[in-house]
């Protein structure tokens, strides 16, 4: 039986348009409102999405990158991504909840407990989209260190070293996070009333990383959650990226813009985990595109067309603009699928009215996901892993046995 291509729907604020607020389906009075966020992943479940991911970032949304801007016609502002998921988890039961946390201020710890916690709460649907942020104007809300200005225009001549040091920071913490995640085994906790033992303190482990970046010691204060390892995602557009994903990530989710990107990308993607070394499951690849879907082409660039002239310019973004039918978008996503792509990370340019329309028209066509487990990891085709600790007391044992 052929899988059915991952599906996950990326939620920003009233939609990835920064004009969808304006929209007749938009709800702006509820965007900073924790019924709102309930109501748009309750709905994606509804429609048989497997994953929601929730963008969040340090700074304020801008028009230009990494610096502020004074327009009042665009929505700004946002909740934090990682309590919104945490908020819905209790209210839905099978979709996976990967919220954006930032790698670059935000302490491994802080992340690994979070993350857990989501864990916990959503009873193994967790994942993290780890983020790097490069803007000098966030560094500033933390006031512990500058960030250099990023030469944009030597960034996409190509000269991507520029960005490698937050990319190398942001290993660190997926490798420290990692570690936290598996310092409890899974039989750490005893709950013995009758002899007093609570927890075995031998199944307990500290983190003890040394790196340049980051000296941790200690545990989580999280015991191990359903998953153990929760499902981490990186955002990627270059070779950097793409080598932080190969190094650190489970998923990878890529901005082909044509045919002739799709089959690069992917291919780059694909070197970075052979120069790297990754071993075991190679990396779950995503393609991302923004869609406007309406029941004909012409209408869907009519759509487009409305929301670029309240916005005073044409949408422009890192990722494919799709303005066209269900029907089209279905065949898009078919051959990502024909190349080797795991699935697609949709991106609804307006909420509710994409999100809908993907639920009514294309998710149907595709039929209902027939993964076995209740957790993300088992959702997605990937294993549940043993703890690192316990791996190597059964390798020891095993070893002993064998010489004895």
């Amino acid at each position: 039986m052929t899988r059915r291509p991952t599906i996950a729907v990326a939620l920003d604020g009233a939609g990835w348009h920064p004009a969808a607020w304006r929209d007749p389906s938009a709800r702006p009075a509820e965007l900073f409102t924790a019924r709102y966020w309930r109501d748009l992943t309750q709905f994606a479940e509804r429609a048989d999405v497997d994953l929601v991911t929730f963008e969040d970032a340090l700074g304020l949304q801008s028009s230009t990158l990494w610096s502020t801007d004074e327009r009042t016609d665009q929505v700004r502002g946002r909740l934090d991504a990682l309590l919104i998921a945490s908020f819905v988890a209790p209210v839905t039961e099978r979709i996976g909840l990967v919220p954006t946390v930032t790698t670059t201020h935000t302490e491994p710890f802080h992340v690994a407990t979070g993350v857990q916690t989501l864990d916990v709460a959503s009873r193994g649907r967790a994942g993290w989209r780890a983020q790097i942020s490069g803007s000098p104007l966030e560094a500033a809300h933390f006031g512990r260190r500058t960030v250099p200005t990023i030469d944009l225009e030597a960034l996409h001549r190509g000269d991507s070293e520029q960005i490698r040091p937050g990319f190398d920071e942001a290993r660190e913490v997926v490798e420290v996070v990692r570690r936290l995640w598996d310092s409890w085994e899974a039989d750490a906790i005893i709950r013995d009333a009758s002899t007093g033992r609570f927890i075995d303190r031998d199944r307990i482990h500290g983190a003890e990383y040394e790196g340049e970046h980051f000296s941790v010691t200690g545990a989580s204060i999280v015991p191990r959650s359903p998953q153990g390892q929760p499902l981490v995602a990186v955002l990627g557009h270059q070779t950097i990226p793409y080598e932080l994903a190969a190094t650190s990530a489970d998923l990878v989710f890529i901005t082909p813009l044509d045919d002739a990107q799709s089959v690069s990308i992917l291919g780059e993607v694909r070197d970075a985990e052979a120069r790297t070394g990754r071993t075991g499951r190679p990396l779950s690849v995503l393609a991302d595109v923004i869609v406007v879907l309406e029941s004909t082409p012409a209408a869907a660039r009519a759509a487009l067309e409305r929301l670029d002239e309240q916005n005073g310019s044409p949408l422009t973004s890192d990722a494919l603009i799709f303005a066209g039918t269900p029907e089209q978008l279905l065949e898009r996503i078919d051959a990502w699928t024909a190349l080797g792509y795991d699935g697609v990370r949709i991106r609804p340019a307006r909420l509710p009215r994409d999100l809908e329309q993907l639920a009514d028209w294309v998710l149907p066509a595709l039929g209902r996901s027939d993964a076995a487990g209740t957790t993300l990891r088992e959702r997605l085709g990937f294993e549940l892993p043993e703890n690192r600790y316990t791996a190597a007391r059964t390798s020891a044992a095993r070893q002993n046995g064998e010489a004895a």
